[in-house]
């Protein structure tokens, strides 16, 4: 369990390259969604960080893989696992050249990273199902690789729309899998969610085994 309020986070590397990643000596946990989700928001609430992510108002501004290494509260040296924050997908003035490069670094990273323990995407609470984000879960669901839903920006809906937009979702998820994937609710100005993700990360590290 989560003991701590805060975390000890640092930026590590930007990579443009598969071989530029930091070695896969810790276990890994990205985030990614669709452009303006409130990745960046939500990345400094979980690490106790104003500014750990740069936040923007230009959707499509990562165009690279970021790792921030994290470790205990307090622990300026232990590393404990790497978050990472991925490029969005889905911002329709991102050119398509860009978006081809984004899909030659971004797939990949999440169909061959070892260290990779599990993907977080991110969904706009506000919104009822979007396409892209279906496509995106359908496709991790394809190559295998592990997922969970965290639903955003919930503090700007009253509870009904929100329990209605995320039911809407579950329905559509349920068309295509036999179970839905492990889900969180959360809100980067409350706080909501925090504690519940770090402890799936905790309780999901002590399943790494160190790659070969």
């Amino acid at each position: 369990m989560i003991a701590e309020p805060y975390l000890t986070s640092n930026f590590l590397i930007s990579s443009s390259k598969i071989s530029q990643l930091p070695d896969p000596a810790f276990p890994e946990y990205a985030f990614v969604g669709r452009s303006n989700v409130g990745k960046s928001s939500l990345i400094n609430m979980l690490t106790g960080r104003k500014d750990l992510a740069k936040t923007s108002g230009r959707p499509g501004k990562t165009q690279l893989i970021n790792h921030f290494s994290i470790a205990p509260a307090g622990d300026k040296e232990e590393v404990a696992w790497y978050l990472v924050d991925l490029p969005g997908y889905g911002y329709a003035r991102v050119s398509k050249t860009l978006k081809a490069e984004f899909q030659k670094l971004i797939m990949p990273f999440l169909e061959k990273r070892e260290s990779l323990m599990c993907v977080f995407v991110l969904i706009d609470a506000r919104h009822t199902p979007q396409e892209v984000d279906m496509d995106f879960m359908e496709r991790l669901g394809t190559k295998g690789i592990p997922f969970a839903m965290i639903f955003t920006k919930a503090d700007k809906l009253k509870p009904k729309p929100l329990e209605e937009n995320i039911a809407k979702y579950n329905a559509r998820m349920l068309e295509i899998w036999e179970e839905l994937p492990t889900q969180y609710v959360s809100s980067s100005e409350s706080g909501l969610g925090r504690v519940e993700i770090l402890n799936f990360i905790d309780e999901t590290n002590k399943l790494f085994v160190l790659p070969n």
